[in-house]
């Protein structure tokens, strides 16, 4: 009997004491950097050591040097300054009471979001260096391989931190991918796959890119999966996954767009692994696409088979039948059973009890392990 493989996707919950200095760092205020590196690679060891024991596969460093999944690069580029408009999603526009509560309850994270104001150049190397190797030493002490660490796609970043200065996006997404072809070949000749953050292909639609039609839209996508592809172009395939999501929030999401019609764009990437949310109540039908769209024989799909934004635990048979149902459509040996989306994709922001985290994860390995018997 093969095993299907488990993994999720990226972010795990970070300390109290992390997130606070990870706030204050973002806010400029002066930490101890000595202490700062310390608990960041006490926390790495920490979390790997809790995945393993879980039993997942593939395995992250749970991000934890960083105060988002996107603008972490602000600390890692030079050429940002200054504050963004903020754009909330549409959905929450068309709900403003139910916009006003998560704001008015802390659901919405306070970090720093500058925007491109001069050229950009790399200035910091250091910070990636000491997260391979926090997450490297880890691995080791811990004896286990199968590793993936996340870095953000030039499209998300240009979501998150608009252009202010190139003549056009077009440029500044060049020249985005042409800064973050470093980071992706230091992660993967570091023997770590590749996760690109690219929320930029589903979440930007209703966000970032919500005045758009959705003609104009796809044409954004494919520009971005052009300069994404330049960004990875001397790297192989099969070092690389992708992570595609709506938005890690709980919201109505009545106008994300279809998979079926960014799917196609996103299989044009020279990439191996393809992680999206499967689980959201808006897109758990979506496994029907692959009825007809026919995924390459070196295409993996990872559905998200358990959710990120709520404490329910799924229960094993809930999980094994999601991995049948995709079973169905995609080949068993094209399949790994994943998460819907990061469970912190910002420090110390999380609908998901850091316990609880952990609980949903043994779930999805022991319904996987279910799934496994059966299909």
């Amino acid at each position: 009997m093969s095993k299907i493989k488990t993994t999720h996707v990226g972010s795990l919950p970070r300390s109290n004491e992390l997130s606070d200095l990870l706030f204050k760092k973002d806010q400029k205020e002066k930490i101890d950097l000595n202490q700062f590196d310390e608990i960041v690679q006490r926390d790495v060891n920490s979390i790997v050591k809790k995945q393993i024991e879980v039993g997942i596969d593939y395995i992250s460093d749970g991000e934890m040097s960083k105060i988002s999944y996107a603008t972490y690069v602000k600390d890692r580029i030079d050429g940002f300054s200054g504050e963004s408009e903020r754009k909330a999603p549409k959905d929450l526009d068309d709900f403003p009471s139910f916009k006003e509560r998560i704001a008015r309850t802390g659901g919405t994270p306070t970090y720093t979001r500058p925007c491109c104001t001069s050229e950009l150049k790399i200035k910091d190397k250091t910070s990636l260096t000491k997260d391979i190797n926090n997450f490297k030493q880890a691995l080791e002490k811990n004896n286990h391989k199968d590793a993936f660490m996340n870095a953000a796609s030039p499209g998300v970043i240009s979501a998150f931190l608009p252009n202010k200065f190139y003549k056009n996006d077009d440029e500044y997404l060049e020249n985005l991918s042409n800064l973050m072809k470093d980071e992706y070949e230091e992660i993967t000749s570091n023997g770590l796959k590749l996760q690109l953050d690219c929320p930029d292909l589903a979440l930007a639609r209703h966000m970032t890119f919500k005045d758009l039609s959705e003609e104009e839209f796809l044409i954004r996508a494919e520009k971005q999966i052009e300069c994404l592809n330049n960004a990875i172009s001397n790297i192989d395939s099969s070092k690389i996954r992708m992570h595609i999501c709506w938005g890690n929030y709980e919201g109505p999401h009545l106008h994300d767009i279809a998979l079926e019609k960014i799917m196609p764009i996103a299989l044009k990437a020279n990439i191996q692994t393809y992680l999206i949310e499967s689980s959201n109540p808006r897109h758990s039908h979506e496994w029907q696409i692959f009825e007809n769209l026919k995924i390459p024989k070196d295409k993996i799909i990872a559905p998200g088979v358990i959710d990120s934004t709520t404490n329910f635990v799924e229960h094993p048979e809930v999980v094994k039948n999601r991995i049948v149902t995709y079973s169905k459509v995609i080949e068993k040996d094209q399949l790994i059973a994943g998460t819907d989306c990061g469970f912190s994709t910002f420090a110390g922001f999380g609908n998901v009890d850091e316990n609880i985290v952990y609980k949903k994860l043994e779930s999805l390995v022991h319904g996987t392990e279910l799934a496994s018997k059966v299909i």
